[in-house]
């Protein structure tokens, strides 16, 4: 009870500090709110002092940021947030439809993503059902193409072919259940292929567990395994899941801006960048409170799934040790884009043809050119230096931030549920307050976000591994805390969490392309792969090509992420019981998992 009293009130200390901070954002910043939302209310209107005087007498601003802080708290007490700076409207009610919109498109999405994790485990379920996994190969270039394609580029693509072209479904708008379809197969097939490669991740353990070996023993059908082995799994997926439910719901701003979704991110998003505070405050509070929302059902779920044992300390070791996947993809990915930053390095990425405007691919331009008639091969290779080596810098400091704060669940529960509830461009908004603009912004504002999802899963696994029987028994022989982390709980938490982040190599690199894209990272001429998507997006139906070539270079660094994560595994010689499966003699007694399995 008092460890609950105590995470409470750090999650509201968190959800307090936030709002405060976006409540004096404007200040932070040194910019004029006056100034900002005369342009939001009227672009060609001068900015004359007088004018300027009227607006801040009108909204208070006078008094200073902290009074008018205060009086938006007090009105929370009767359900008030305030009436927008911009139209002067009551914000509860637009806050609350952009969430009914967002969470209707969040739910369809979730199920795209459920669907598509399915497919991406199909064969490892199979495999597992009729006891062949030792056999299986270290794949997922599939399913890490699909992951590292871009939200907007599909939502564009969707949108262009399927919508305008084929006029299949509707493009644009939000109407009815059918404008529901195509931005949630923009958003949803990348999650499901993250979901479905974390989960295909965790199958094989699941299965080589003694429930399962008895249960196969035993008669049991595949199917009746199968279920059970994903029931086993679910539960260091459920954080993740959760994080990406709160995701979908605030952080498609990309998506809702291509479909004219009027959802609760794009909402935001234009409450930053006109720094109508009341919508801001409003609409990050609702992100927080969802945010929380799904961590607790995260928290019941795994309950419901596996609480017995968890509490009991009754649990198999998910993570066995397994000899590296031995495979040529990462080589044979690793080639091809070495290749292609070999042949494009000696080209000038930024000598103009405006005579070679949009060419398709030729010999003298493998790759075609853009709209002002740079090579776009040129390109490619320059902006991989700057891309790749900034995204594994980042992912390697946000896997030691994830791993770190993951092993302090407590301290570290709050903060990923508030992290993830902001949308990322409110994060760089933040960040540039903090530290100024530059080339170190959008680094740092994705490294302030993307180390939650890691930390998620080294809580949920490291939850798990804490209530295994080997754990248990080698406490009991005497073992201290350190020698249990060194020996056991970390070489079980952190290859599989190293994949993880190797999986998100390609979003990290995507999230940048992104902050880019709103003018808060790299900006032109430069060849940031992000940038070149962004500036080639446009023409994506007269030269597909200018869009293509960076999407396909970028799908290829997923699927090498993904196949070297596959060779990430522990070398250690497994324990007998891992590899010797004991007798189904009836006299043998199940396990506490066994029992709660079947």
């Amino acid at each position: 009870m008092r460890h609950q009293a105590v995470t409470l009130l750090w999650r509201t200390g968190i959800a307090a500090t936030l709002v405060c901070a976006i409540g004096v954002l404007p200040w932070l910043t040194h910019t004029d709110p006056a100034l900002t939302v005369l342009k939001a209310r009227s672009a060609d209107r001068d900015p004359t002092p007088e004018v300027l005087a009227d607006i801040r007498a009108q909204l208070g601003l006078d008094q200073g940021p902290f009074h008018l802080l205060g009086d938006w708290l007090g009105g929370l007490w009767h359900g008030d947030t305030g009436r927008s700076w911009i139209s002067g409207n009551e914000v509860t009610p637009a806050v609350l439809q952009a969430l009914g919109v967002s969470l209707l498109l969040m739910a369809v999405a979730l199920a795209v993503a459920a669907v598509t994790a399915a497919l991406i485990c199909a064969r490892t379920l199979w495999l597992g059902a009729h006891r062949r996994l030792d056999g299986r190969r270290a794949g997922g270039s599939g399913s890490a193409v699909l992951a590292a394609l871009p939200e907007f580029l599909t939502a564009s693509v969707l949108a262009t072919v399927v919508g305008v072209q084929l006029g299949w479904l509707p493009a644009l708008g939000w109407y009815g259940p059918q404008w529901t379809i195509l931005p949630a197969l923009a958003l949803g097939l990348p999650a499901g292929a993250v979901l479905g490669r974390l989960l295909d991740d965790l199958l094989p353990g699941a299965f080589a567990e003694p429930w399962a070996r008895a249960a196969t023993a035993r008669g049991l059908p595949g199917g009746t395994v199968a279920r059970q082995a994903l029931r086993r799994c679910l539960p260091g997926l459920l954080p993740n899941t959760g994080l990406f439910v709160v995701g979908l719901t605030g952080g498609s701003v990309t998506v809702e801006q291509i479909f004219d979704i009027p959802g609760i991110g794009r909402t935001t998003l234009q409450a930053a960048l006109a720094q109508d505070l009341p919508v801001l405050q409003a609409g990050t509070l609702a992100l927080v409170l969802l945010a929380a929302t799904a961590a607790a059902a995260a928290h019941v779920l795994t309950r419901l799934l596996i609480g017995p044992a968890l509490r009991d300390g009754a649990l198999p070791s998910l993570h066995r040790p397994t000899p590296p996947a031995r495979t040529i993809l990462p080589f044979v990915h690793a080639g091809l884009l070495l290749t292609v930053i070999a042949c494009g390095l000696p080209r000038d990425p930024l000598a103009l043809d405006t005579t070679e405007r949009l060419a398709a691919p030729t010999s003298s331009h493998p790759f075609g050119t853009d709209a002002l008639g740079r090579d776009v091969l040129a390109r490619v290779a320059h902006g991989a230096l700057d891309t790749l080596l900034l995204a594994l810098a980042i992912t390697a400091a946000t896997l030691l931030t994830g791993l770190a704060l993951g092993l302090l669940p407590r301290l570290s529960g709050p903060l990923v549920d508030t992290v993830t509830a902001l949308p990322p461009v409110l994060v760089a908004l933040l960040v540039t307050a903090v530290v100024g603009s530059g080339t170190a912004t959008p680094a740092l504002a994705v490294a302030a976000v993307a180390w939650a999802p890691l930390a998620a899963h080294t809580s949920a696994l490291l939850r798990q591994e804490r209530a295994a029987l080997h754990l248990t028994a080698t406490r009991a022989l005497g073992a201290g805390p350190w020698y249990l982390l060194r020996h056991e709980l970390l070489p079980a938490v952190v290859p599989p969490v190293t994949r993880h982040a190797l999986l998100r190599l390609p979003g990290i690199a995507l999230a940048l392309a992104s902050l880019a894209f709103l003018g808060l990272g790299a900006q032109p001429p430069s060849p940031e792969w992000g940038l070149l998507l962004a500036e080639n997006q446009p023409y994506a139906e007269r030269a597909p090509w200018a869009v293509l070539a960076p999407a396909a270079v970028l799908a290829l660094l997923g699927a090498l992420a993904v196949t070297t994560a596959g060779g990430l595994r522990s070398g250690a010689r497994r324990r007998r019981d891992d590899t010797e499966p004991a007798p189904p003699t009836p006299e043998r007694q199940s396990s506490p998992m066994e029992l709660v399995k079947l």
